[in-house]
């Protein structure tokens, strides 16, 4: 029950349950939450301002990282009780820098690493520190991956922040640094030709970027990082399109969101601020060819997203969302890679999933502005048909990190609260 070599055993050891980002737990996890049986939802619910993620390290071991808001914030670990979600141990205050959700993992040497701000940190699992470094740029580094020999491959973020707009002629190309894991020291970095305001994935030593025009690709081979110059995939070809995010490693293909512009305006909902005039797409890059394919979301202008969509390999289904204009919208995958619609919802959702492979649960979103209150939708990835619903706790839409429990359980993070969804 692995994420990957680099990282601890465990049903969610980093964010969206390792560096391919398919958002469901490993093989061997316990999973589902039971809905196709009829069974509601248990939840609990506590408060957690600018709570960013969860994640498991060893059994009954869950840490939520948070912090402070402003350009220059701390970061702090909470080791929480995975039931009644109360703190049981809190670490000291780290420097982080300026603002912008940071990224959590359980490596697999046992320490907990924290990257935020424009720093990176090293943990015990009683959340002593035991390495902190300060990072190359002023900027925030939005997330990083761990690779199989347990180096670290992070990178600075591009994009605009609440009260700090970049316009997009503006924006810095990336940077990429590895970090060996024991001191933190940087050993490696490069440069690569475009900004990029998503986070990275990985499949082994390659590391996959979504630049704000093409897909880009980095090797690592144990001492340097190496960008491949042969490949750079363009997704970005129509006027009023906007930049991808995040990217999902499954069936041959990386897989993303793009029209990501708006998202720093973000007011307790994505809803409504979106900036790109072209529709949102599901895209889809051949990882032998390059090869791109675009999907309309819902062919609507003012599209907006900032997270990945969900791939169901075994069902040949993709899941996209468009949560400026509040739909969901499902597509079979073709054997030629080719996207047809399969199912679509009106659904105000925006944060990453997860999905339940063997049950097929998928879990979303659904922001009921009228009560300002976020709901957790359970559906079958299959239909779209809702098996669950319920209130989280939260006031805001959730944006950010949900996780898999020890107990086939699952755990949602907005702005504003941590919450336990179990059978």
């Amino acid at each position: 029950m692995s994420a990957g070599p680099g990282y601890r055993p465990g049903p969610w050891p980093g964010e969206d349950g390792g560096p391919a980002r398919t958002q469901v737990p490993p093989a061997g996890a316990p999973g589902g939450l039971g809905t196709r049986d009829g069974a509601g939802l248990r939840v609990t619910s506590r408060l957690a301002p600018a709570a960013t993620m969860l994640v498991t390290r060893d059994p009954g071991e869950l840490y939520l990282l948070r912090h402070t808001i402003g350009d220059d914030t701390v970061s702090f670990v909470e080791r929480i009780d995975p039931v009644s979600l109360e703190p049981v141990v809190t670490s000291v205050e780290l420097p982080g820098g300026p603002t912008w959700p940071g990224s959590l993992a359980a490596h697999a040497n046992g320490s907990l690493y924290v990257v935020f701000g424009r720093h990176a940190h090293r943990l015990g699992p009683d959340l002593a520190v035991l390495a902190s470094r300060t990072l190359p740029r002023h900027l925030p580094y939005n997330g990083f991956v761990i690779l199989p020999d347990g180096t670290l491959v992070t990178k600075d973020f591009a994009g605009s922040r609440p009260g700090a707009p970049v316009a997009a002629g503006g924006r810095q190309r990336c940077q990429l640094v590895a970090l060996e894991p024991e001191g933190l020291e940087v050993v490696a970095s490069c440069d690569l030709p475009e900004p990029s305001i998503a986070r990275l994935s990985a499949d082994g030593d390659t590391v996959y970027v979504v630049g704000d025009t093409s897909l880009l690709r980095v090797e690592w081979d144990g001492t340097a990082l190496h960008p491949d110059e042969r490949f750079r995939a363009r997704y970005r070809t129509m006027d009023g399109q906007g930049y991808g995010w995040d990217c999902v490693l499954a069936g041959g293909a990386a897989w993303f969101l793009d029209d990501g512009d708006g998202s720093e305006g973000y007011t307790g909902t994505l809803r409504g601020h979106g900036l790109a005039t072209a529709p949102l797409h599901l895209v889809r890059v051949g990882l032998a060819d390059g090869a791109v394919t675009l999907a309309e979301v819902c062919g609507l202008p003012g599209g907006l997203v900032a997270n990945p969509p969900v791939i169901d390999v075994d069902r040949s289904v993709a899941v996209a969302y468009d949560s400026g204009n509040g739909v969901v919208q499902a597509f079979t995958i073709g054997t030629d890679g080719s996207l047809a619609p399969r199912w679509r919802r009106e659904q105000d959702h925006g944060a990453h999933l997860v999905l339940f492979p063997d049950t097929g649960e998928l879990v979303t979103g659904d922001y009921d502005a009228d009560r300002t209150a976020d709901q957790v939708v359970v559906l079958d990835v299959d239909a779209g048909e809702e098996l669950a619903r319920a209130d989280t706790g939260s006031p805001l839409q959730g944006v950010l990190f949900p996780a898999v429990g020890f107990d086939g359980d699952a755990y949602l993070v907005t702005f504003a609260t941590v919450t336990r969804l179990a059978r």
